[in-house]
């Protein structure tokens, strides 16, 4: 193909990425509607905001306000900023997502540059596409879209960048990986494959100076947590603070979650979580992990052991394959593996956004080499090549299509039974674990569960799914569309 041709190619391909990408998130932004979990961590920033400190509501502690609460796993990375730009004034659920989206933007020009360190302008493009073709939308702990007010893609975006900074600023690389943490605590399972990938760096130096080079990036990861729980003792005093460590290593040593799901069902489920078939995604990572091997292999034979990982370490991009690989494998394999945990994907997402653009671009390379490698391999390279351009542009599609299907309906119906719940003018407001909670959210009152212990929701408000039957013989405090509001029992 003409190289005016390839340019041309490659610039129509990225101005439709650009647009599908912008279509994805100005839906998540605008359009979808708030669910539960995002409303959660709204408590955190409204309480701020509104003079209690960083407190949530505790709705899943026991409905009372919870300073530092070890269940709001979304960390002050994303909480902080986000009170920052709701202290403006403008529309809570908007207001929130902007910093979300943010990060997002930063995650696609993140793994844009790792994709093109990897496989040049077109180990860029796939690497950005690549965050279409997955999604975690799947109920009922869903991503619904990048600019869910969640922790998930700040997180993947942090550990991107670092991966981008190792080389030249590992301490840097360990500051991002230390506030990726304080995003969303699961992003602790990326530190291997970063200890790894600075070991690698180092290839040659004496084993001492091996390991001081891990010093100052460890001192750097330590510094966001450092802080985070120096205000948390502040805040707490010494006996909290230390209930609050314990609550913190309990959830998360336990995910907060418990169910018993098998190796089998988290395997089709990741594989249920793209823009293809199930079985088609079996069969490309079967493909590209067999690509792989072979472009390594073509380009470094190994005819010697010693002068064969010498070569390969040497290579520039190998401490960015290996991060990858081992980063990926450490969210997917602990996820995979946990019994513990339930089917959701959010759970690896970070891992999966951040690696795995990084080894889809590397098949670019290994692409080029079998192109080198004789008529046969050229013939292969052109077909995993089409199947490649398939397996990301058809997602890609699919995802805007979802995006694009969103109206905006359900949020601005939010916000209608919202503005009923506020015309109560309750301080609190008592509904189940869903969508309900999201309602009490954006009506500006707390929200308890009916679950809790009776004394802690004694007197409050309660929201139900449903018509003004569900209030017995009496008359709702409000009403909305699909709710009632009524007095306590």
């Amino acid at each position: 193909m003409p190289r005016a041709l390839r340019t041309a190619a490659f610039w129509i391909a990225a101005a439709l990425l650009v647009v599908a990408h912008a279509i994805v998130l100005w839906q998540s932004i605008a359009a979808t509607r708030l669910w539960e979990d995002e409303a959660f961590n709204l408590t955190v920033p409204v309480n701020l905001l509104n003079g209690l400190g960083y407190t949530s509501d505790g709705t899943l502690s026991g409905s009372e306000l919870t300073p530092f609460d070890a269940r709001i796993s979304t960390g002050p990375v994303v909480l902080l900023p986000i009170a920052a730009v709701l202290a403006t004034g403008v529309d809570l659920v908007v207001g929130a997502r902007l910093i979300p989206a943010l990060f997002f933007v930063a995650l696609l020009v993140a793994v844009g540059i790792l994709g093109r360190r990897m496989g040049g302008r077109w180990g860029a493009l796939v690497a950005v596409a690549v965050p279409l073709a997955f999604t975690a939308a799947a109920l009922p702990s869903p991503i619904q879209g990048p600019a869910d007010v969640l922790g998930e893609v700040p997180a993947a975006s942090l550990l991107a960048w670092a991966l981008v900074t190792l080389r030249r600023r590992p301490w840097l690389a360990g500051l991002l990986v230390g506030l990726a943490i304080q995003a969303k605590y699961i992003a602790l399972l990326s530190l291997p494959a970063f200890v790894v990938a600075l070991l690698l760096l180092q290839h040659g130096q004496p084993f001492l100076r091996r390991l001081r080079a891990l010093i100052l990036p460890a001192v750097a990861l330590a510094v966001p947590t450092l802080v985070v729980e120096f205000f948390a003792l502040v805040s707490l005093g010494p006996g909290d603070f230390v209930d609050h460590l314990r609550a913190t290593r309990d959830f998360i040593r336990s995910g907060g979650q418990i169910a018993h799901t098998t190796f089998g069902e988290k395997i089709t489920t990741l594989a249920a979580s793209w823009y293809l078939p199930p079985v088609l995604v079996i069969v490309a990572v079967v493909v590209a992990i067999v690509v792989l091997v072979g472009g390594l292999v073509l380009r470094y034979p190994p005819r010697r052991t010693e002068r064969f990982w010498a070569t390969v370490v040497a290579e520039p991009r190998t401490h960015l394959a290996v991060a990858a690989v081992l980063g990926f494998g450490a969210f997917v394999g602990w996820w995979s593996t946990a019994g513990h945990l339930p089917l959701w994907v959010r759970h690896p997402a970070p891992g999966i956004l951040a690696f795995a653009p990084v080894l889809v671009a590397a098949l670019v390379p290994a692409i080029r080499q079998l192109w080198r490698s004789g008529v046969a391999a050229r013939a292969a390279s052109v077909v995993v090549a089409a199947a490649l351009a398939t397996c990301l542009v058809v997602p890609a599609v699919g995802a805007t299509s979802a995006a694009a299907g969103r109206n905006g309906a359900e949020l601005a119906q939010q916000r209608d039974q919202a503005a009923a719940i506020a015309s109560l003018d309750a301080d609190w407001v008592a509904t189940r674990w869903g969508g309900t909670v999201a309602l009490v959210v954006l009506s500006g009152s707390h929200v308890g569960l009916l679950d809790a212990p009776p004394e802690n929701i004694a007197g409050y408000p309660r929201l139900e799914y449903g018509g003004a039957d569900l209030c017995g013989d009496a008359e709702p405090l409000a009403q909305a569309p699909g709710i009632a509001v009524c007095a306590t029992d």
